[in-house]
């Protein structure tokens, strides 16, 4: 019997007992849900565009398969464009203006 596309394109989430470890072996004594939610969305969300410039790299280098130093060169690509966000919301914050 064959699934329906339906269930095979359903959205799979990262587990939150991994992710409320992480945030324990950081130092919290306790962790609320929502926090576990809120990091577990971010990463999915850091993860899909590493993933899509990993595959852009793979499609320029006119590969099919994506691999290890795509991966890096898209977490570069990514983390440049992070730091870059976080500078600009940190040069424009009320509190930094003092």
């Amino acid at each position: 019997m064959s699934r329906s596309s339906s269930s095979r394109r359903r959205r799979q989430e990262i587990p939150l007992a991994p992710i409320d470890r992480i945030i324990h072996q950081a130092g919290a004594e306790r962790v609320s849900e929502e926090a576990a939610v809120f990091l577990r969305d971010f990463l999915e969300k850091l993860a899909r565009e590493v993933a899509k410039e990993a595959v852009e790299a793979s499609r320029h280098a006119e590969r099919k398969t994506v691999t290890e130093e795509d991966v890096k060169f898209a977490i570069s690509r990514v983390q440049r464009y992070l730091c870059a966000n976080y500078e600009l919301a940190r040069l424009s914050s009320p509190e930094e203006q003092r």
